[in-house]
């Protein structure tokens, strides 16, 4: 399967601009809303023209300590709850109104969070204008005189003009007038909207000088939203129908009737100087500022407000209000435009009132009112991204990619942050301490925002002709006028010369002789008058070439002093603006090399942190290693003290089993010796005849530890038993070898019982304490901790919890657990053997079995357990009870 290769043509490079190395930052103003109620608690304070202070309010804790902090903001201007919207527009729009007059470029936003009074500040109220009305005002105050007639600038749907003749635009004008389509300026055929009203008092009317009268000047305005990042034409003529559209926040609305047809989204375009417009939108050419305000109304009732908990009238959307001047100069003659669209001049200014930033959570916001405020804050935060990196590149020098194209506003208005104008924000505030956290958000972007340079345009260049051809031209109709009335009379040298009446011409006789005569006369009279005014007329002709010569021949030489002065002015202007790309280069150098040295001394404290952190490791690392050759002494000697206590232990048991033998084969020797003598005692009986046999003697002898399987069932001899050969030998008690010459901290907490245990802990040469403290812990090595706590059984078991004493690097102590013992009292029940002798045989031997069985000692001591020290167990402690062991 072939697949065919799309080919992408190649984008056009924009093209070459000057260098332009002046920059300014943008123009932050601050504007502070009045409080609705006066018990309202206040959290901004203005301390200056240009410096607020931000108090938090009461309850609000802003650091990790828990402290108030109190911030203050700088700003361009600041604008008190007093300030006038007359002064207010001063400050801040009435300079770029003059540059638009001068062909450049300028765009004014309002910025804060909702119901911080941005749509009053840019819209206003009757009587009390905003910005955008008295702009207008100006605007047309300024240029009123020099506007055009209707329709001979006409847009190219390009973001460009074209420059139609006078008979062509009466054709247009005449065509759109039988159509009916052509709005109307409110004096003269509608009626201004009522609800609109008056919004500018005439004493503060404005004016712009210095406009340039040779050319003559046409306002187009546009009015745009940008709502859910969609672009729509809110001047776009639509067929309303009584029941209108359910909105779904997209590109295309939900159709609830067939004959409705909604408005559809908007595109942005480049132009081919690499401008962004609205394509498609439309531009509606206005000729004083009343028609331009009414048609901005009608954008007004259709751009998208809700009612929420904060603000009744929120706007859910970003107006953008455009206003283009177009501006061509007058031709060498001032009476005509000049019929070159390279000479067309179009400049425009950009007045947004930007959506303001909420939390659902305070605006109680459902469904679709959530959808636009996740919306309207993703659209802000885009711009607080591009204002960010458009600082970082600026003072680090550094060339990331600004995210323009991320959202509708910031990628409209791109050519104004790469110098197509000026940059103006008024950022409005609401001072109530429910608005004091998303407040101070808004002002760290204010203040990030004004560290932002934007280049400045350059001037527009003015065409070749000399200045002054409007005034001159009117200059001369009015002496023309003064010259010729309409009398036919001529004022030649201050007198006043008439023609002669021509006699009547009328001849009622053939032989009439007078009126040919007179007529002739008269015709020469007004010949010879005619003459005279003819050669004054060329006389006066002739001193006015001379004279215009000798200007002439001055204005040359002047021209070519001016000339002179010129190239030199050029040349001065050259070697400044080598001098200033120098100094460009050199600042751009020293940014490059600030921003090395600062990614070293980072790089340098990183590599010093890791430094410092592998030393501590190594250290740590060091103190773990003689930690472990000290545990692996301290188990070698316990693993020693193991092996001594097991090699006594089997000494002791070793030597248990021969004790035992020994008494073993005693026994055995003792019950043949009771055997034999028995059978000597018997034989010797039987041989004295006639004694009775005496009955046999009953004594009861105690054996010497004899098995039970080896005691033999024989009756006991009256001769005593013989005394054991040897005696058993007890086992002394051998102490801990930790009870030597350390030093312990013995704590026994206050909540300790004494049980009355047999087996207590002796500890030599210890501090008792029930708290520790560092004193006690640096006198002594080591450390036990007597707890006490109920057993599954019941019972209360104590536990021995010992430890090392361990000095730490920064002088003090630490212990290390090494070791548990528990101590548990446990009950032995045992069968008491009857020490009732027994008369028959059968009950001699059950007692002989029973005596057997507790005459031996280690019988006896088997039932106790004897605790095991080793050489590091801590304190030894008496011979008898129950110790279990727990090693940690």
């Amino acid at each position: 399967m072939n697949r065919q290769v799309k080919c992408k043509t190649p984008r056009r490079p924009p093209p070459r601009k000057p260098p332009n190395s002046q920059k300014d930052p943008v123009g932050v103003y601050l504007r502070v809303r009045p409080l609705t109620a006066e018990d309202e608690e206040c959290c901004i304070e203005v301390i200056s023209s240009t410096t607020v202070q931000l108090h938090a309010p009461e309850g609000f804790k802003v650091n990790r300590n828990g402290e108030y902090k109190e911030t203050q903001y700088s700003f361009k201007k600041v604008f008190g709850v007093s300030v006038s919207q007359l002064e207010l527009f001063e400050h801040v729009a009435k300079p770029l109104v003059v540059d638009l007059l001068h062909g450049k470029n300028g765009l004014l936003f309002t910025y804060g969070v909702t119901g911080s009074g941005k749509t009053f500040t840019m819209t206003g109220s009757p009587g009390l204008g905003g910005l955008l009305p008295r702009s207008l005002d100006m605007i047309f105050n300024s240029i009123g005189p020099f506007q055009a007639k209707r329709y001979v600038f006409k847009t190219d749907d390009k973001n460009g003009m074209e420059i139609q003749c006078e008979v062509d635009a009466l054709l247009e004008r005449q065509k759109r007038d039988s159509n009916f389509t052509v709005p109307k300026t409110p004096s003269s055929r509608q009626k201004v909207d009522p609800e609109i009203g008056d919004m500018l008092r005439p004493e503060e009317a404005c004016k712009a000088d210095n406009v340039d009268e040779d050319s003559s000047y046409s306002i187009f305005v546009s009015y745009i939203e940008i709502y859910n990042n969609y672009i729509y034409d809110l001047l776009e003529e639509t067929q309303e129908d009584a029941i209108k559209p359910k909105w779904n926040g997209g590109g295309t609305p939900v159709r609830q009737n067939t004959d409705f047809i909604p408005p559809q989204s908007k595109i942005l375009r480049e132009d081919q100087n690499h401008n962004m417009y609205v394509a498609g939108c439309m531009e509606v050419e206005v000729k004083s500022a009343e028609e331009a305000f009414q048609v901005f109304w009608r954008g007004q009732k259709k751009r998208k407000v809700a009612n929420t908990r904060l603000n009744r009238e929120s706007s859910r959307s970003h107006s953008v209000f455009i206003i283009k001047l177009a501006q061509a100069p007058l031709d060498a003659d001032g009476d005509n435009i000049l019929q070159d669209k390279n000479q067309v001049s179009v400049s425009q200014l950009c007045l947004v009132d930007l959506a303001g930033s909420e939390r659902t959570a305070r605006t109680g916001a459902e469904g679709t009112r959530i959808r636009e405020a996740g919306n309207i804050n993703q659209s802000l935060l885009n711009l607080r991204t591009c204002m960010e990196i458009l600082r970082e590149n600026q003072m680090y020098g550094t060339n990331k990619m600004v995210p323009y194209r991320d959202s509708k506003v910031t990628h409209l208005f791109k050519n104004y942050f790469d110098g197509e104008g000026k940059v103006r924000m008024v950022v409005c505030v609401n001072p109530k301490a429910d608005d004091y956290e998303e407040t101070m958000l808004v002002m760290r972007f204010a203040e990030m925002t004004q560290e932002v340079e934007v280049a400045r345009p350059l001037d527009r260049p003015i065409c070749g002709f000399t200045p002054g051809r409007r005034h001159r031209n009117q200059a001369f109709k009015e002496e023309r006028g003064a010259l010729i009335d309409n009398d036919g009379t001529s004022v030649v040298n201050g007198m006043l010369l008439s023609l002669p009446p021509l006699p009547s011409c009328e001849l009622t006789d053939p032989n009439d002789e007078i009126t040919l005569p007179r007529l002739i006369e008269a015709l020469q009279n007004r010949q010879r008058i005619r003459q005279m005014i003819t050669d004054e007329y060329n006389r006066e002709a002739n001193m006015m070439k001379s004279m215009l010569q000798q200007l002439d021949s001055s204005l040359a030489s002047k021209e070519n002093l001016i000339h002179e002065q010129n190239c030199r002015l050029a040349e001065k202007e050259k070697v400044i603006q080598s001098n200033k790309t120098e100094i460009d280069r050199l600042e751009k150098k020293n940014k490059t090399q600030e921003h090395k040295i600062d990614i070293l001394q980072k790089t340098t404290k990183v590599y010093e942190d890791d430094k410092r952190s592998l030393q501590q490791e190594l250290e740590t690392r060091g103190h773990r290693l003689q930690r472990e050759l000290s545990e692996k002494r301290r188990m070698e000697q316990r693993l020693q003290g193991m092996v001594s206590d097991t090699k006594h232990k089997w000494e002791k048991e070793c030597e248990r089993r021969v004790n035992a033998m020994q008494l073993e084969m005693q026994n055995k020797l003792w019950v043949k010796d009771e055997k034999l003598k028995q059978l000597k005692a018997i034989v010797t009986e039987s041989k004295t005849p006639g004694r009775p046999d005496p009955p046999p003697r009953q004594t009861q002898t105690k054996p010497q530890r004899p098995s039970r399987e080896e005691r033999p069932p024989a009756k006991r001899s009256a001769s005593p038993s013989p005394l054991p050969t040897t005696t058993p030998v007890r086992p002394l008690h051998r102490r801990s070898r930790s009870a030597g010459g350390e030093k312990w901290v013995d704590h026994k907490p206050s909540s300790s019982l004494d049980l009355g245990t047999v087996l207590q802990p002796v500890i030599p040469n210890a501090i008792q304490v029930s708290t520790p403290n560092e004193k006690a812990l640096s006198k002594c090595d080591r450390y036990v901790l007597t707890h006490q706590e109920v057993a599954s059984d019941g019972e209360i078991q104590t536990k021995l919890i010992k430890g090392e004493v361990i000095k730490t690097r920064g002088g003090g102590q630490a212990v290390q657990f090494t070791d548990i013992e528990t101590l548990k009292q446990e009950l032995t029940t045992t069968t008491v053997p009857s020490r009732k002798r027994k008369s028959s045989e059968g009950a001699s031997a059950s007692g002989d079995q029973t005596d057997g069985a507790w005459t031996d000692v280690e019988t006896r001591c088997s039932v106790a357990l004897e605790m095991k020290a080793g050489s590091n167990m801590g304190p030894g402690y008496e011979h008898h009870g129950i110790t279990k062991r727990r090693r940690p």
